[in-house]
């Protein structure tokens, strides 16, 4: 890819870019159509954009394979986290109502700001574990 010039600069370009779309549609999403299924394959695309443009090993580099793999099971914790918080504050499994029990429409936004949290982190790391898993595979 080295001869490439346009493609590599317009790709430096565009990840910035695309990151910030994706924190856009996290915090857009409870508002709106998006939220953090959606902005986890955006975020995950600007990884593999870099890494089909420079190659495996650099964005290997940028974005180690151990990142990927913790980020999908913290998202998980988070998400479950939040669950077993509403329980030991006294409301049911993801009742968000009972995060601030004194105004629950605030538990309410709390509660889902931490599920799509969990949800982006989960969906960011599995989207560029995969995308490690299948361009590393040799032909066999």
């Amino acid at each position: 890819m080295d001869d490439r010039v346009i493609l590599r600069i317009g790709a430096k370009i565009l990840m910035p870019f695309i990151m910030v779309f994706a924190l856009y549609v996290q915090f857009h999403g409870d508002y709106g159509p998006g939220g953090g299924f959606q902005a986890g394959v955006i975020l995950s695309s600007a990884f593999v954009l870099y890494g089909l443009v420079f190659g495996l090993a650099n964005v290997q580099r940028v974005l180690p394979p151990i990142v990927p793999h913790t980020c999908a099971a913290v998202g998980a914790m988070i998400y479950i986290g939040t669950g077993f918080l509403t329980v030991m504050l006294g409301g049911s499994f993801l009742e968000y109502g009972a995060l601030v029990p004194d105004h629950p429409v605030d538990g309410q936004h709390w509660g889902i700001l931490l599920i799509e949290l969990g949800v982006v982190t989960t969906v960011f790391g599995v989207m560029v574990g995969l995308f490690y898993a299948f361009a590393g595979r040799r032909r066999s």
